[in-house]
């Protein structure tokens, strides 16, 4: 009988101390987050250095046209979806608290300190689904002349007046034109060059002399044509077609005729060159179109602002949020006196996203704007390397 006892004693003490276990793991489950919060996305082991390799007075001068852009924007009007749905205003907050930091311009370490502290930091590329790729763009220079000649015969289409575009509720635009009472697709590149759909309607503002030059201002978007009286005009994207772009390069690749490895802005352009027979019907698989039209200044980004050479981005504009301040590392390419590529070289820097483009799609694309000319072309033309990109947005949790 006493040992029977004894054993419901301490059967009882054993259930107990089972309970109080039990209890305090509760207990510490519960306050885990408290004690150990998940890792941030703006740890500072994941943030990089904040070493920019140009000069601060460009910079100035792209958040400057940004805040130029957001001071038209209602401020609680979003402007992007990542890395998380913000405003114009919370865009506009973030370069203005940026721009009291440059003080310490010349301070790497502590402007580092000063942006862990005050700005929210989001990584894109250095996590498991791979690394941004950036490529580049520039202004390209074409001769060109006001009215059509023998020589300068290929034309410059300004934006059609039977060109329909359609606000959608995803941010992008139906575009079309009006057919039996039909809003119908708009013309194919295929049908507007190649069977001259809009010839002699009154649209062109221009003509060059070379088609190539011409399907490489449509890549652009944007240009510098040189008149034949030596002047110098702006020429800037108006409006596209709506057709689906697709690029000639991953055609050739595809096709084997210039292996990935090789492909440039150069390479290219040599190609379509050197195999004239191939060319309209290489042109017409890309069915985008872009028509154009003539700016005081340029070239104009998406946001209607001039561009900043080195400093502005161009991305998929469904997704991060226009006028914003990023920071990329990345690697540029290194070319000697006659322009060919002679290797790569590590960089960073802060840019400002104020731009987009028909090949841009999803988190991991950014064109880098080089610039205007023969210069920027080339280099524009081999950029394409790996990278991250990080979004610097003001911090809303009570600190600086």
């Amino acid at each position: 009988m006493l040992r029977s006892k004894a054993k419901e004693r301490r059967k009882q003490r054993a259930q107990s101390r089972r309970h109080l276990l039990l209890t305090a793991i509760y207990f510490l489950l519960a306050i885990a987050p408290v004690l150990f919060p998940a890792r941030s996305r703006t740890q500072e082991s994941s943030s990089p250095l904040f070493q920019d390799d140009l000069d601060r007075d460009s910079l100035h001068r792209a958040i400057h046209r940004s805040l130029e852009f957001l001071s038209k924007v209602p401020p609680d009007r979003p402007v992007g979806e990542e890395p998380r749905r913000l405003t114009a205003g919370e865009v506009r907050d973030s370069l203005v608290a940026f721009m009291d930091l440059f003080d310490f311009w010349d301070r790497p370490e502590i402007l580092a300190r000063e942006i862990r502290l005050r700005f929210e930091i989001y990584p894109y590329g250095d996590d498991a689904a791979g690394e941004v790729l950036f490529t580049g763009y520039y202004q390209p220079l074409l001769e060109a002349s006001l009215t059509e000649t023998p020589i300068y015969r290929f034309p410059v289409y300004r934006r059609p007046d039977d060109l329909i575009e359609l606000e959608q509720g995803n941010g992008e635009k139906l575009v079309g034109r009006m057919e039996a009472g039909r809003l119908t697709p708009y013309f194919s590149r295929r049908e507007i060059d190649g069977q001259g759909r809009l010839k002699g309607k009154g649209y062109e503002i221009a003509w060059v002399k070379d088609p190539v030059d011409l399907f490489f201002l449509h890549i652009q978007g944007s240009g510098l044509l040189r008149l034949e009286d030596g002047r110098i005009v702006h020429l800037n994207y108006s409006a596209s077609n709506g057709r689906s772009y697709r690029s000639v390069g991953r055609l050739l690749i595809d096709k084997g005729k210039i292996p990935e490895e090789e492909l440039s802005m150069q390479s290219l352009r040599r190609y379509l060159t050197e195999h004239p027979g191939e060319r309209d019907a290489l042109f017409a698989e890309n069915e985008s179109y872009v028509f154009f039209r003539f700016v005081k200044d340029g070239p104009l980004g998406s946001l209607e602002v001039p561009l900043t050479p080195g400093r502005s981005i161009a991305t998929d504009k469904r997704l991060f949020p226009k006028g914003a301040l990023a920071f990329i590392v990345s690697r540029k390419p290194v070319l000697d006196t006659q322009g060919n590529l002679t290797g790569w070289e590590p960089f960073s820097r802060f840019v400002v996203n104020q731009d987009t483009g028909s090949a841009l799609r999803g988190p991991r694309r950014v064109d880098l704007y080089f610039g205007s000319g023969n210069e920027a072309g080339i280099a524009a033309g081999v950029m394409k390397s790996t990278g991250k990109l990080y979004f610097l947005i003001k911090r809303t949790d009570g600190k600086k």
